[in-house]
C-alpha cells in the first residue's frame, strides 16, 4: 500500500468580512450577539490524500484558495473546520518574505530556518556550503534580507528549502520571479528531488510546468476542488475556462436527449472527397465552444496514398481533413489544428488566421469539408495528439465555436538520428572553421 504523506479531511477556512471597523466592535459588545459580518470561505470542505513520491500541482485563479491551503499545511494558518495530517519533515517556499526575518542577514536566516526545521548548528554547518553554492548570491549573503531583490530572496529561500532534504517540499508560485537560468536550475533540482522518492506540492500558473512535472492536479475554484485528475486533462479544461469562460465537456451519452436544432435547409451533398476516407469517430473526445458550428468527424491521411496516417516520418506530406456543420451563420470563420506531445505541450499549430487564408462567410446549414495540408515537421520520435477547432474572429481576438481535444494520435518515427532525438536543423545554416595566425585577430569575422 502506498504511504500517505498528506491527508486532508473536510478542510475549511472561513474569514469574517465586516463592512467597517465599527461593525466589528458592535458585534463584539452586542448584548444579544447580533452578527454584523459575512462569512467568506477561502476554503470549503476540501478533502484529498497525497501519496509518498508524488508531485501534486494546484492550479486556479487568484483568490481560489491555493495559497491558503498551502499555508494551512505548513502551519502558518489554522483551519476553521476539518483536519489534516502531514507526515515527515516539511520544507516550504511560500510568498516572498515568508519565514525570513528582514533584519537578519541571509546567512543568519539560513541558520534560523534550519533551527526551525529541527537541525542543530553542527548539522547546518555541514549543509551551508551546498546552500550558498546553489543560491549563488555572493557577498550579499552577509547583507540584511530586507535589502534583497525578489530574485535574490528566492535564490536563498529555495536553496534552503531543498538542501535541508525534507520529505515534503511545498512551493507557492515563488519561482516565477527568478531569472530563467535559476528557474531551470530549480526545476532540475526538483526533478532530482522527485526521482529520489520525495513528495512535492506546488502552486503555479504555468500550465506547461504542470503537464511536464506533475503526477496529479487539483483545480481549485471559489475555495472548492472544481476538477482533479491527470495533468493534461485538467489543464485542457482550465485553459478553455480561463481563455474563453467555457467548460470542457464530452459529447452526449446515448441516454442524453438530442438538443433542439434550428430548422436548417437540406445539407449539401458531399462530393468525391467524402468517399474512401477512413473517418475517425470523435464523439467521445473532450470538447468546448460557444456553438454555432460542429466538427462531425476527422481524418488524417498521407497526401500521396490517401491512407490513414498512423506512422509518420518528418518531412512527409500529410492532409488533415474534417467535416464541419454550420448551425448558425459565421461572418469571419477560422479553422486550425494543434499538435501536442504526450504531456500536453503544444509542439506546433496551423490555423487559417496564421496562414492568411481568408475563409468565406459561412451560412446556416452549410456542410463543409476542410483540408489542412502540410509537410509534417521533423520532431522528436514519439506519439502526438492532434486537436482541431473552428472559431470566429481574428488571430488576436476570436471565439471558439467548437474545439475538440485529441481527435487522433499519430506516431513519429524518424530514421535520421538527429531528427529522432528532436534536433532542429536550421535551413541555410553553415559552419566554417579556419585556422588563425597567432598575431592577427582581424581574420575572426
Amino acid at each position: 500500500m502506498p504511504k500517505t504523506v498528506v491527508k486532508i479531511e473536510n478542510l475549511s477556512k472561513i474569514y469574517k468580512l465586516y463592512r467597517s471597523p465599527s461593525d466589528r466592535l458592535k458585534e463584539t459588545f452586542h448584548l444579544f450577539r447580533k452578527t454584523y459580518h459575512e462569512e467568506f470561505y477561502a476554503l470549503k470542505d476540501i478533502s484529498f490524500d497525497i501519496e509518498k513520491g508524488k508531485t501534486i500541482g494546484i492550479i486556479g485563479q487568484n483568490g481560489a484558495g491555493k495559497s491558503t491551503l498551502l499555508k494551512i499545511l505548513t502551519g502558518v494558518l489554522t483551519p476553521s473546520a476539518g483536519r489534516y495530517t502531514v507526515k515527515g519533515t516539511v520544507s516550504s517556499l511560500l510568498e516572498l518574505g515568508a519565514g525570513f526575518n528582514p533584519d537578519l542577514t541571509g546567512l543568519e536566516n539560513v541558520y534560523f530556518n534550519g533551527a526551525v526545521l529541527g537541525f542543530t548548528q553542527d548539522e547546518m554547518d555541514k549543509k551551508i556550503d551546498k546552500i550558498l553554492d546553489f543560491a549563488d548570491i555572493g557577498k550579499f549573503i552577509h547583507q540584511k534580507v530586507k535589502m534583497y531583490s525578489s530574485g535574490m530572496f528566492v535564490r536563498l529561500a529555495f536553496s534552503v528549502a531543498v538542501q535541508v532534504d525534507p520529505d515534503l517540499l511545498i512551493v507557492d508560485e515563488a519561482l516565477s520571479v527568478g531569472d530563467i537560468r535559476f528557474q531551470q536550475k530549480c526545476y532540475r533540482r526538483m526533478r532530482d528531488f522527485k526521482n529520489s522518492g520525495k513528495t512535492v506540492l506546488f502552486v503555479t500558473h504555468d500550465q506547461g510546468t504542470v503537464t511536464n512535472f506533475c503526477d496529479y492536479v487539483y483545480w481549485l475554484k471559489d475555495g472548492c476542488v472544481f476538477e482533479q485528475g491527470h495533468p493534461k486533462e485538467v489543464v485542457n479544461k482550465y485553459i478553455s475556462y480561463m481563455s474563453y469562460g467555457l467548460e470542457t465537456k464530452t459529447s452526449r451519452t446515448p441516454e442524453q436527449p438530442e438538443p433542439d436544432k434550428p430548422n436548417l435547409p437540406p445539407k449539401k451533398a458531399m462530393g468525391q472527397e467524402d468517399r474512401g476516407i477512413q473517418w475517425v469517430d470523435i464523439s467521445q473526445c473532450a470538447s468546448f465552444g460557444e456553438g454555432g458550428a460542429k466538427i462531425v468527424k476527422i481524418a488524417m491521411v498521407h497526401k500521396d496514398t490517401h491512407e490513414k496516417a498512423v506512422l509518420i516520418k518528418g518531412g512527409e506530406p500529410v492532409v488533415f481533413i474534417f467535416r464541419l456543420e454550420i448551425l448558425e451563420s459565421l461572418e469571419s470563420p477560422g479553422i486550425g489544428i494543434s499538435v501536442a506531445d504526450q504531456l500536453g505541450n503544444i509542439i506546433f499549430s496551423i490555423t487559417s488566421f496564421v496562414c492568411d487564408y481568408q475563409m468565406p462567410e459561412l451560412k446556416q446549414g452549410d456542410d463543409l469539408v476542410c483540408r489542412i495540408g502540410f509537410d509534417f515537421p521533423h520532431i522528436r520520435n514519439g506519439k502526438y495528439s492532434v486537436s482541431v477547432a473552428v472559431a470566429e474572429g481574428s488571430l488576436l481576438n476570436h471565439n471558439p465555436r467548437h474545439w475538440v481535444h485529441d481527435v487522433c494520435v499519430v506516431e513519429v518515427a524518424n530514421n535520421d538520428l538527429k531528427y529522432s532525438l528532436g534536433c532542429v536543423v536550421v535551413k541555410d545554416s553553415r559552419i566554417d572553421v579556419d585556422f588563425l595566425s597567432k598575431d592577427n585577430d582581424s581574420e575572426i569575422i
